[in-house]
């Protein structure tokens, strides 16, 4: 088939018949979506969501199965992306020519300390923070995940792992509550099954991202959820850390109509724009706020402050108090960073016009 016959098809088939339309329903396409892609679709333009991202090229999933696009210019690709596919008529390679918009954006800040936030996976409507109970949990990094995953604009909920190997897993479960509030928390076993069809259940018609630490157990949900190994899975290392098993991110079709994005595991949960997130995560002392004598309380030592007020009499934890501090101080951080790189760029570009102006010819008088 020529590439003029492909987006001839594909245009035309995905309004008149139904198995082309629930090739794509079945990774979330609607008809929002339907209504939004007209436009495109008047230009020949193809649909698609993005399920693989490989530096300049997409595995992009359409009606008429997976195809490998090119991308270059304007806003990055991101896995869970709904593009429009230009298919050239000389049998050049498929391109990304535009996407459409994202509903939610999972962005954390880049390892490299870059001022740019790292976009992990988008148009997601859960996220499933992954926490192991072969160990006791880490609440300051479930904080963080559960932060990121709020701000998303996602619904997030806790997955406790492993529980075959944990002999106290509904103590675990209730420390976790303390801290994910608002947030269900279920507890799973890939191993034994225990847990998995309550989460398949949540799963069921969502396209749902994966986050934790390496050997979380991310990749060995995602076969449990698909009913194939879809993804390999290593062992975990002899010191307790997880091997990258999963190195990139990608759209796995679920048998319940989910679609799941498995993520590489992440060593560090960097925030970035996280200010409602940050709110919704600390819900505990972002209420006890309101009643501080001061409005610009910083929750040290200032007389009539409602939070230290809630430590002395023991309804709120020192350690809370201490990580909402810690992630507060480098959401600011970040957000200094990225005024002074808006500022840096808004700069060079008056310098850059600043000198095709000199360049330019004087109007003849």
């Amino acid at each position: 088939m020529s590439s003029q016959q492909h987006h001839d098809s594909s245009s035309s088939s995905f309004s008149s018949s139904s198995s082309s339309a629930d090739v794509l329903a079945a990774y979330g396409w609607d008809a929002e979506r339907d209504g939004e892609f007209t436009p495109y679709r008047g230009h020949g333009l193809v649909p698609g969501r993005i399920a693989r991202v490989d530096r300049s090229l997409c595995e992009v999933v359409t009606a008429d199965g997976t195809v490998r696009a090119a991308h270059g210019g304007g806003e990055l690709p991101c896995t869970g992306d709904w593009a429009a596919l230009e298919f050239p008529d000389d049998g050049r390679e498929a391109f990304v020519a535009a996407l459409l918009t994202r509903r939610t954006a999972l962005v954390r800040s880049q390892a490299s300390g870059r001022s740019a936030g790292q976009v992990l996976a988008v148009n997601v409507d859960l996220i499933g923070a992954v926490v192991p109970l072969d160990v006791a949990p880490d609440l300051g990094r479930l904080e963080r995940l559960l932060t990121l995953a709020w701000e998303s604009g996602a619904r997030p909920l806790v997955v406790l792992t492993k529980a075959d190997l944990a002999t106290d897993a509904e103590e675990l479960r209730a420390d976790v509550e303390a801290v994910a509030m608002g947030v269900d928390v279920l507890v799973v076993s890939a191993h034994t099954g225990a847990g998995l069809d309550v989460l398949d259940a949540y799963t069921a018609g969502q396209t749902v991202a994966l986050i934790g630490t390496s050997g979380a157990g991310k990749s060995t949900l995602t076969n449990a959820l698909a009913g194939a190994e879809v993804t390999s899975v290593q062992a975990v290392r002899g010191d307790g850390k997880g091997r990258h098993t999963t190195t990139w991110r990608e759209l796995v079709a679920l048998p319940n109509g989910g679609v799941l994005v498995d993520t590489p595991g992440m060593r560090g949960v960097g925030m970035y724009d996280v200010g409602d997130g940050l709110d919704r995560t600390f819900a505990d002392i972002d209420a006890l706020v309101a009643d501080c004598r001061f409005t610009d309380c910083t929750h040290d030592s200032e007389p009539g402050c409602a939070v230290l007020a809630a430590i002395e009499a023991g309804d709120l934890p020192q350690r809370r108090l201490d990580s909402y501090r810690k992630l507060l101080r480098e959401a600011r951080w970040m957000a200094s960073r990225e005024d002074h790189r808006l500022r840096a760029e808004r700069a060079r570009q008056w310098k850059v016009l600043h000198k095709e102006m000199r360049r330019s010819p004087s109007p003849k008088k």
